[in-house]
C-alpha cells in the first residue's frame, strides 16, 4: 500500500462542477461535460457532478418539450456516455429524458462507458418564478423502475445508490434541485439507507439572499444525515429573459464546508475536495439515534436499489485537498476561536458554580505553580466565586515549592494570587519530602542524585496530600488543575498525587486550548486588571515542565513524552473519529510538514510555529498508542469529577470514554507496523 494515497486512508475526492450553458444546444453541453470530467479525472476526482438538465440548460422553459431538442440530448447522452470509457470519475449529468408519456428532469449517472442509472426529479417547484409542472412529471413514485436509455433498459427511479465496491464507504445517491428544500427530502431518507456521499443537481435561479439559503441547507443536510452534500448550481449560459444565474458550488461534510467556488464566475469551475469517508462512518457507528431512525423509516429506506461498480481509484500520491488543522482542538479563524474560547472558559465557570453551590458553599483550595494548568483553574476558580457573589478570599491558593521550583514560577504564582485577591499561603514540601525520601531509604537522603519515579512522585504526592489535609482542616474542596491532554497520556501521579482532587475544571480542556483561554481571558478583559493581565502574559511564556527533577537544565514534559501539539491531534482523531494510528500520521503530515502552509491559530507564537516530519509523527504515535492504549487507562478509571469542555470529546469513565484499565496497545502498534513507511 502506498502510504501517501488518500485513497488507501478513506479518502475519496469529489468534484462540484459549473460551466458555460448553451441553452437548447446538447452537442456543445456534452463536450463541455467531457473536458471538465477529464480535468476531474486529471486530479483523481471520483465522482464528478454537474448542474440540473446541464445538457439543455435549466432555463429551456418549453423548449424542453420539442423532438428536436430531445432528439439531441439522446445523442448527447451517447457521447458523454462513449466518452467516460477512459475516464476516473462518476459523471452526473443533468438531462431531460422522455419515459412512457411524460418527459422528466434526470441526473444521469455515467461511468467508463455505460450509464449506472438515472434518478428523476422528485419535486417539481410550481411556485414565483418556477413552471416545472407545465413541461415535466415528477419521479417521486417511480421507485423500483427501469426507464431505456441508450437502448438499454437502466434503474430508474429516487431509490438508487451507486456503491463503489473497492472504494469502502463511497455511496452514492443523487437529488435534484427542489428536493433539497423540501422538509423530508430524498437525500434524508437515502442516508439512512446507506448513502454517504448526497449530490444535489441543481438549476437555482439566483436573488438576493438565496445563497446563504443554499448553504444553510446543505449544511444541515450534511450534518443531520452525517454525510456530505454536494451541490452544483447553474451558471453561465442560462437565460436571463427574467432571470440571473450565480453557478454556486460547494461541498460540505458533516456540517462543515470543505470546499466552494466563486460565485458568477466568468468560465468554467469546479470546487474539489477530499471527503473523510471513513469520519461518516464513524459518526454513524456512534450516533445511535441515527440507526434508529433508520429502523423507524424502514418500510421507506428498506428497498433502496444498490448499483454497484468498480472505481479502480489511482494508488499515487495526489495530496489532499481538504484542510487539517494543525491543532483541531483550536480553530485557527480568529473569530470561532473566541467564541469557543467563550464558551470553554464559562462551561468550566458554570460548573464550578453549580458544585459549589451544590455542596453546600465550601472553600475553595487549590496549589498554585505558576504554570498554565493551575493558573487557568485559579482564574476559573475567581470568576465562578465573582458570579456567586461570594469574596475571592474563599480561595484558599497554596504554591508548594519542591527540590527544583524555579524562582521565576513560584514568583509569578505569587504575582497572580496577589492581584486576584485571593487567600494565598506558601507551603515548603522538600523537608517532608526528604523526611519521606529518608524513612524509605532513598539513596537521595544519602546525598546521591538519584531522581527517579519515586523521588518525583514523593514530591507530587505531598502535594496533593497537603491539599486535601488543608481542605478537611478549612471547610473547602481541592480543586484539581490536570487537562484532557495528561489524563490521555496519564502524566499524573496517581491516587495521593495531581490525578486526584475533589473537582478538576481543567478535566476537559486539551493542552493546546489552554495558552488560548487564558489569552482570550487577558483580551477580552474578565478581570480588566492590569497586574492579573501582565502576570497571565508572563505565565504564557513559560516552559511546559513538572519541576520535580534538580539541576541546570530545565526538566521538559514535552520531550519526554512528545509535543502537545502531535499529542492534542492524535487525541482528537482518536477520541472523536477512531481513526487508525496510519490514518493519523498521514492527516499529521499534511498538517505540520511545512511551517508556512496553512493557518496558524491568532496571536500564536512566530517562535513557536514548528514543523514535524514524518519519522518524527511516527515516533510520537507510537509513544501515545503505548501510553493512552496500554498504559493510563486506570487513571483515567478513576478520575474525579469535572465538566465535559471540547466538542472532541472527554475521558471521563462516566462520560464519553469507557474503556478497560488492562487493556493493550497491540492493535494499534500492529498498524502502524504494516505500513511500508517512507522516509523523510
Amino acid at each position: 500500500m502506498n502510504f501517501w494515497s488518500l485513497y488507501q486512508h478513506g479518502f475519496a475526492r469529489i468534484a462540484a462542477c459549473t460551466g458555460h450553458a448553451a441553452i437548447a444546444d446538447p452537442p456543445t453541453n456534452a463536450e463541455a461535460v467531457l473536458r471538465l470530467g477529464r480535468r476531474c479525472a486529471d486530479e483523481g476526482v471520483a465522482v464528478a457532478l454537474f448542474p440540473e438538465l446541464c445538457l439543455t440548460g435549466y432555463s429551456i422553459e418549453d423548449l424542453i418539450l420539442q423532438d428536436t431538442v430531445l432528439d439531441e440530448v439522446e445523442q448527447a447522452l451517447r457521447t458523454v456516455v462513449e466518452g467516460s470509457a477512459d475516464l476516473l470519475p462518476v459523471l452526473v449529468v443533468g438531462a431531460p429524458l422522455r419515459h412512457r408519456n411524460r418527459v422528466y428532469n434526470c441526473a444521469v449517472v455515467v461511468h467508463r462507458g455505460r450509464i449506472l442509472g438515472v434518478t428523476p426529479k422528485s419535486y417539481l417547484p410550481n411556485y414565483r418564478e418556477f413552471y416545472e409542472a407545465r413541461q415535466l412529471a415528477s419521479g417521486e413514485d417511480e421507485r423500483g423502475g427501469t426507464i431505456r436509455v441508450g437502448g438499454e433498459d437502466v434503474p430508474f427511479g429516487p431509490d438508487l445508490l451507486f456503491a463503489a465496491e473497492d472504494v469502502p464507504g463511497l455511496v452514492l445517491h443523487v437529488e435534484i434541485c427542489e428536493d433539497m428544500w423540501v422538509p423530508v427530502p430524498p437525500s434524508a431518507e437515502a442516508a439512512l439507507a446507506g448513502a454517504t456521499v448526497l449530490a444535489n443537481l441543481s438549476g437555482s435561479p439566483i436573488t438576493v439572499g438565496r445563497a446563504e439559503d443554499r448553504k444553510m441547507l446543505c449544511r444541515s443536510a450534511s450534518s443531520r444525515c452525517l454525510a456530505a452534500y454536494v451541490y452544483a448550481a447553474a451558471g453561465l449560459g442560462e437565460s436571463t429573459t427574467d432571470l440571473s444565474w450565480d453557478g454556486q458550488t460547494m461541498i460540505y461534510e458533516n456540517g462543515v464546508l470543505l470546499a466552494e467556488t466563486d460565485r458568477f464566475p466568468q468560465d468554467e469551475q469546479y470546487a474539489v475536495a477530499d471527503v473523510d469517508l471513513d469520519l461518516l462512518r464513524q459518526e454513524r457507528a456512534r450516533m445511535g439515534t441515527f440507526d434508529h431512525n433508520r429502523r423507524t423509516l424502514r418500510d421507506r429506506t428498506g428497498d433502496y436499489r444498490r448499483i454497484e461498480f468498480r472505481l479502480d481509484p489511482p494508488a499515487t500520491d495526489l495530496g489532499l485537498k481538504r484542510r487539517v488543522e494543525r491543532f483541531p482542538f483550536v480553530p485557527a479563524d480568529a473569530a470561532r476561536l473566541a467564541q469557543d474560547c467563550y464558551e470553554a472558559y464559562n462551561i468550566q465557570v458554570a460548573g464550578l458554580q453549580q458544585r459549589l453551590a451544590a455542596i453546600g458553599g465550601p472553600k475553595v483550595v487549590i496549589g498554585v505553580s505558576g504554570g498554565l494548568d493551575s493558573t487557568h483553574a485559579l482564574i476559573v476558580a475567581a470568576r465562578a466565586m465573582d458570579r456567586s457573589g461570594r469574596p475571592r478570599s474563599d480561595i484558599l491558593a497554596f504554591t508548594l515549592p519542591g527540590f527544583a521550583t524555579s524562582d521565576h514560577t513560584k514568583g509569578n504564582a505569587h504575582r497572580l494570587m496577589r492581584a486576584l485577591g485571593v487567600t494565598a499561603a506558601e507551603l515548603d514540601i522538600t523537608p517532608t519530602a526528604r523526611l519521606m525520601l529518608k524513612e524509605m531509604g532513598h539513596p537521595f537522603a544519602e546525598g546521591e542524585p538519584v531522581y527517579d519515579v519515586t523521588f518525583e512522585n514523593v514530591q507530587a504526592g505531598l502535594r496533593t496530600d497537603y491539599l486535601f489535609r488543608l481542605a478537611n482542616q478549612r471547610g473547602g474542596i481541592v480543586l484539581g488543575t490536570g487537562d484532557l491532554s495528561e489524563l490521555a497520556l496519564g502524566w499524573s501521579t496517581y491516587g495521593v498525587g495531581d490525578q486526584m482532587s475533589h473537582y478538576n475544571v481543567n478535566a476537559g480542556v486539551p493542552k493546546t486550548l489552554m495558552q488560548h483561554l487564558i489569552r482570550w481571558v487577558v483580551s477580552s478583559g474578565q478581570f480588566d486588571d492590569e497586574e492579573t493581565d501582565e502576570t497571565l502574559t508572563a505565565i504564557l511564556d513559560t516552559e511546559i515542565s513538572p519541576e520535580l527533577v534538580p539541576g541546570e537544565e530545565l526538566q521538559s514534559t514535552e520531550s519526554k513524552i512528545g509535543p502537545y501539539a502531535l499529542n492534542d491531534f492524535t487525541l482528537f482523531h482518536v477520541l472523536r473519529y477512531g481513526f487508525r494510528p496510519s490514518k493519523i500520521a498521514f492527516l499529521a503530515w499534511h498538517a505540520w510538514h511545512d511551517r508556512e502552509a496553512g493557518d496558524w491559530p491568532t496571536n500564536f507564537p512566530e517562535a513557536k510555529r514548528v514543523a514535524y516530519d514524518l519519522p518524527e509523527i511516527r515516533r510520537w504515535l507510537e509513544v501515545f498508542c503505548h501510553r493512552f492504549f496500554g498504559f493510563a487507562q486506570f487513571k483515567r478509571s478513576a478520575m474525579p469529577n469535572g465538566p465535559k469542555v471540547a466538542a472532541g470529546g472527554s475521558l471521563s469513565p462516566r462520560g464519553d470514554w469507557r474503556a478497560p484499565s488492562d487493556s493493550t496497545a497491540d492493535a494499534w502498534l500492529r498498524d502502524l507496523a504494516r505500513w511500508e513507511w517512507p522516509e523523510g
